[in-house]
């Protein structure tokens, strides 16, 4: 971008230290302008997300669409008359959480969910290791669980939040398609992970389970959020990933027989670009991140929001600035040069700082280098840059979910309330309201809510096997 004549008349009438600040200021803006997006150009990503869904719902289209747009045989939503003790599983990254949801009946509210959880941290032998060593990790958790809270003696109903890609072939029976963030467990892609899950808790012999639904962790949070809000038709995930899923009109959804009602359809849009569709918008650091990921190739959207990825993205533009002398003296330390050291809620802190440079200048000295006040408002414009495209690019593809709801409902206007949960939407202090306004901006004919999830990954699963046992009739009273 040159340097317009007003600024350099300006800066020949600056002392030179002055001349020097603004001339390195114009050039980092130069660098760091590659992740702007005009209105246009996400206009054009909301229209090429649409396309590819509409290729995932067709089955003649489905298998080469990148947005696989997966059925998940969720139809119905809790009504406020489900009752019970429900166990609840949430898998989807290297945490593992086991939950007790009491779903219960409440004067005012009709219904009211009460949670005990735990958490637990999954091993990396478990995640790279055999489907068979991680599935029993699984279900010695969920034995110390029940230990626990005393309650190894009930065969409870349970639910399962699942978070990779699966194919359904019911409420609970689901295929793993491919692992994603980080797991290589061998033996479970292609293989039933209910089945998976029954056979290790069978293994140990010490307790028994009902498991009567699998869910991925978008759909656990729209269902969690429709218990606060009945418009909640849409669940969104902005963490170490990033997902969505929402009520698809059945007509649409060629995997599934019946042209009735609607059905939730987790859309695995992380995978969109896949198939060439964000070439142009893909940066050399982009490029770096993915070639040095478990998945080469895969998960392109994904790898440009989600907050496995986006620490990452700022040490390779940082590194970038160093080599072209423009920061830290051209100078980086041996930590900063090491792959995945600037990790991702640094980009938070920093964009947190309150304007003293402290926490910048701190986070900084702990990577090993020591920087001026102009560095420390370098690495805030990076990690403002790269955060500020994520939040777009998610809105981008958020807005293209909902304008196709509401051209399939065939509605002048649609109201709608979003669930959302994750890291990175709940963390970041600018994340939300950059999100919001460009999803705001890009559905000229929606009102549109977010509601921010609590537990909803869990809670949402217990809420789905309440529905699902109360329409088989096996409904457990406590």
């Amino acid at each position: 971008m040159p340097c317009p004549a007003s600024i350099r008349k300006q800066m020949m009438r600056m002392p030179s230290a002055y001349q020097s600040v603004l001339e390195k200021f114009l050039v980092v803006d130069q660098i760091l302008s590659e992740f702007l997006l005009t209105k246009e150009e996400l206009k054009d990503v909301m229209r090429r997300m649409q396309r590819e869904m509409d290729r995932g719902l067709r089955l003649e289209t489905h298998d080469e669409a990148s947005v696989k747009m997966l059925p998940t045989y969720v139809r119905s939503t809790p009504e406020g008359s489900e009752v019970g003790d429900f166990l609840a599983l949430d898998l989807g990254g290297t945490n593992f959480r086991v939950m007790l949801v009491k779903v219960g009946e409440d004067e005012e509210r009709g219904w009211k969910v009460e949670t005990k959880h735990h958490m637990y941290s999954i091993p990396e032998d478990a995640m790279t290791g055999t489907a068979e060593m991680l599935f029993d990790y699984i279900a010695e958790c969920i034995s110390d669980f029940l230990d626990k809270h005393h309650i190894k003696h009930k065969k409870l109903p349970l639910g399962f939040t699942f978070s990779f890609p699966v194919r359904h072939e019911d409420l609970d029976k689901g295929i793993l398609l491919n692992w994603t963030k980080g797991f290589k467990a061998s033996g479970a892609e292609g293989n039933n992970v209910v089945g998976l899950l029954r056979d290790a808790i069978k293994r140990r012999g010490d307790f028994e389970m009902d498991v009567v639904a699998m869910v991925n962790d978008t759909v656990a949070t729209m269902i969690s959020c429709y218990y606060e809000d009945r418009s909640c038709e849409v669940g969104m995930i902005v963490g170490t990933g990033c997902n969505a899923c929402y009520m698809e009109e059945m007509r649409t959804v060629e995997l599934v027989e019946g042209d009735e009602g609607r059905m939730c359809v987790n859309t695995e849009w992380g995978a969109f670009g896949e198939n060439g569709e964000l070439e142009d918008f893909r940066l050399e650091y982009d490029r770096v991140v993915d070639e040095s990921s478990l998945n080469p190739g895969h998960q392109l959207y994904e790898k440009l929001i989600g907050g496995k990825y986006m620490g990452e993205l700022v040490r390779l533009v940082l590194m970038k600035l160093v080599n072209e002398g423009l920061l830290f003296n051209g100078e980086a330390s041996d930590m900063l040069r090491t792959r995945g050291s600037f990790e991702t809620r640094f980009v938070s802190q920093i964009e947190s700082d309150t304007g003293d440079r402290k926490q910048i200048y701190n986070i900084l000295s702990s990577l090993g280098v020591l920087p001026s006040e102009l560095d420390c408002d370098i690495v805030h414009l990076a990690c403002e840059s790269v955060s500020t495209r994520a939040a777009h690019m998610c809105a981008a593809g958020l807005a293209g979910v909902i304008n196709l709801m509401r051209e399939r409902r065939y509605q002048d206007e649609l109201k709608i309330t979003v669930g959302v949960d994750g890291s990175v939407y709940k963390l970041h202090p600018r994340f939300k309201e950059r999100f919001h306004k460009v999803v705001r901006e890009m559905t000229p004919n929606c009102e549109i809510s977010f509601i921010q999830s609590e537990e909803g990954s869990g809670r949402g699963a217990a809420l789905i096997s309440a529905v699902a046992c109360k329409k088989a009739a096996c409904l457990i009273t406590p």
